[in-house]
């Protein structure tokens, strides 16, 4: 049997070798999204329980994608609270909407609610039904 050290190692190497594999993916979903949807102000991969930005982009200099993943990820974290107990127990959530005068924030759930797309929007340049379609082809993915 090896010594206690080196498993401890190994496990820890695996971990860090399956966190990279998810970065890589969160980089793809990134990248899928802002093809589809080129006027995005910014788009992230975020895992609910940090809020850690996983994968992000903005085209806007106002939007600071990681900061708005952990704000967002409180968001997230809070309303799945509310599910339980409000006992939903058979409900979960998709997606989450804010909508403010000039812009569409939308957090798409994925991987069981671990993990969530950030996206945020132009709500005069952006169909609503559009970006909603991108998210939840993306997040099957993640």
């Amino acid at each position: 049997m090896k010594p206690k050290s080196y498993r401890k190692k190994t496990a820890t190497k695996h971990a860090r070798v399956a966190a990279q594999q998810a970065e890589v993916t969160a980089g793809e979903v990134v990248q899928q999204v802002l093809a589809a949807l080129p006027e995005l102000l910014a788009v992230a991969v975020v895992d609910a329980r940090t809020g850690t930005s996983l994968a992000a982009h903005s085209n806007s200099a106002d939007i600071a994608p990681a900061t708005a993943a952990a704000f967002n990820a409180e968001v997230v974290r809070q309303k799945q609270k509310a599910l339980t107990a409000l006992n939903l127990i058979d409900e979960h959530i998709e997606d989450i909407l804010i909508s403010l005068s000039n812009q569409l924030h939308l957090m798409r759930l994925a991987d069981g609610g671990r993990k969530f797309i950030y996206l945020a929007v132009s709500a005069h340049d952006t169909n609503l039904a559009t970006a909603r379609e991108v998210l939840r082809v993306q997040a099957g993915t993640l």
